[in-house]
């Protein structure tokens, strides 16, 4: 963090820690990610490495994190029944683990075309071991409608890569 203040003149950073940190003008992130304009190696961004770096983490941590049942609801209620559900969201879910439920499948569809070993091997965990509680936690937190979406990104990005 202290390293970031040292940076405010251009980025904007919320006294919340968990809060995303933003460019103060759309220029700096187009300058960091362009090799024609930002020639010093040590500043520039891939966009397409950062994006995989993302989608591993993003993969790591729900492979990581979820569990089946891990609000600890009763079997068969509905989520309106549960009177202390946003306590136990917030007492479950960080910010980091909610961030990857509903955007591992942005990273995945716009990372590098690399080696995706590890990205496959993750997937393939996620996928057998961890689906159910991911979809649990998309319904909790009322964005069931991106499981439709990732499962779409993800379907293509399969038929893409295993062509």
């Amino acid at each position: 963090m202290l390293l970031l203040t040292a940076l405010q003149s251009l980025l904007i950073l919320d006294e919340d820690t968990a809060q995303p940190v933003k460019s103060f003008h759309k220029s700096f992130p187009d300058f960091v990610t362009d090799p024609d304009r930002c020639i010093d190696p040590r500043f520039y961004i891939s966009p397409g490495n950062s994006h995989l770096q993302l989608t591993i983490s993003c993969l790591t941590l729900l492979n990581d994190g979820l569990e089946q049942n891990l609000f600890n609801l009763p079997d068969y209620a509905l989520n309106t029944e549960i009177k202390d559900l946003q306590a136990r969201i917030n007492s479950r879910i960080s910010v980091a683990l909610r961030y990857a439920c509903q955007s591992w499948h942005n990273h995945l569809t716009n990372m590098s075309k690399g080696d995706i070993t590890d990205v496959i091997s993750l997937l393939h965990f996620f996928l057998e071991e961890k689906f159910l509680a991911w979809l649990e936690v998309l319904s909790i937190i009322k964005s069931t409608r991106g499981a439709a979406v990732a499962l779409e990104v993800l379907m293509a990005w399969l038929q893409e890569v295993c062509v």
